[in-house]
């Protein structure tokens, strides 16, 4: 049976194009998937190149490459950049997968460009206003999902109750979990806490979410209380950034002690390039987002995501779950 193939923005992340081109030779030498590589092909072959005399890769894997002159920076509005840039790179590797040449697309570069790309060139599945990042998140129990984690800033309560259905039909493919228990972050656990958009999603959900266990608050985000853990981007995205930062300062203090074991285990918890890349749950296409500061590992673990979702015939089951009685079971 023939592998995935993933087409991979070669110019996104900060350690771009070279972590980006490592990354994907490493996932093709161990079989995970066939890569496109998509920027400038100039640019991509010369890393190549200098790859293939390097220690440890006696010879490169057969690698595509598809020309894509131009990159999205991470300064630049992504509406306007894409409009200026149409071969930028995550565009035209977002259209192999449009195009039935790629299962899917990773891009470890601007966020919003990728968002912007995969609206436009992929479209949504229907029932869906705002597609949404899904992150797995470490817990005490095992692991959970976090929706939205960062794609979209403002919501109304209709967008959560529709990301609660995508993130559960994520964790089944995902997580494994037959029954998923959805909670809502909010300032507490009360039904009465919360601004505007969490009391009116929390009515939402309560009449007509089976899972559905009512609020969280943040100290319960790595509890294990909810295995899908619902909220809009611009608080998903610091609640996720605020678990990086913490874990990044208990190892390095770890290490300081010599306690390197735990600082390990501590790293891997909310290690991004331990867990690779995000999907982008809601648009028509397999689209993964990995962390601005990928290294080759994290690439080779996002193309790793890629190809076992691409496997679990993801976008289908969310489309499946979408179609059904709108209750998230």
């Amino acid at each position: 049976m023939p592998m995935v193939r993933i087409a991979v923005d070669a110019m996104g992340g900060d350690f771009a194009p070279s972590a980006i081109v490592e990354g994907a030779i490493r996932a093709v030498r161990a079989h995970v998937c066939d890569v496109t590589l998509v920027g400038p092909e100039a640019e991509i072959r010369a890393e190549l190149q200098r790859l293939a005399g390097a220690d440890p890769w006696p010879e490169i894997p057969e690698i595509d490459v598809v020309d894509a002159p131009d990159r999205i920076e991470m300064a630049e509005a992504p509406i306007a950049a894409l409009r200026k840039k149409p071969r930028a790179s995550i565009r035209v590797a977002t259209e192999l997968v449009a195009h039935g040449r790629a299962a899917a697309v990773l891009s470890a570069g601007h966020t919003g460009a990728t968002l912007v790309s995969a609206h436009a060139v992929l479209g949504v599945l229907s029932g869906v206003e705002r597609p949404a990042l899904a992150v797995t998140i470490p817990t005490r129990t095992g692991a959970a999902v976090l929706v939205d984690a960062g794609a979209n800033v403002d919501c109304v309560p209709s967008h959560l109750v529709q990301f609660a259905i995508m993130g559960t039909a994520f964790a089944r493919v995902a997580l494994g979990v037959a029954a998923p228990k959805i909670g809502l972050l909010s300032i507490g656990e009360e039904p009465g806490k919360g601004n505007d958009l969490v009391k009116e999603t929390h009515a939402l959900l309560r009449g007509s979410a089976t899972g559905y266990i009512g609020n969280i608050d943040a100290r319960q985000l790595f509890a294990g209380t909810a295995d899908v853990i619902v909220c809009d981007g611009f608080t998903g995205n610091i609640a996720l950034k605020v678990g990086e930062g913490l874990v990044e300062w208990l190892a390095e203090m770890l290490q300081a002690e010599r306690r390197a074991d735990l600082s390990a285990r501590l790293q891997y918890g909310l290690n991004y390039a331990a867990h690779g890349a995000a999907p982008l749950l809601g648009v028509n296409g397999l689209v993964l987002v990995g962390h601005g500061r990928s290294s080759a590992e994290a690439v080779h673990s996002g193309l790793v995501a890629a190809a076992r979702l691409s496997t679990s015939q993801l976008t289908a089951r969310l489309a499946d779950a979408l179609a059904g009685p709108r209750a998230v079971c």
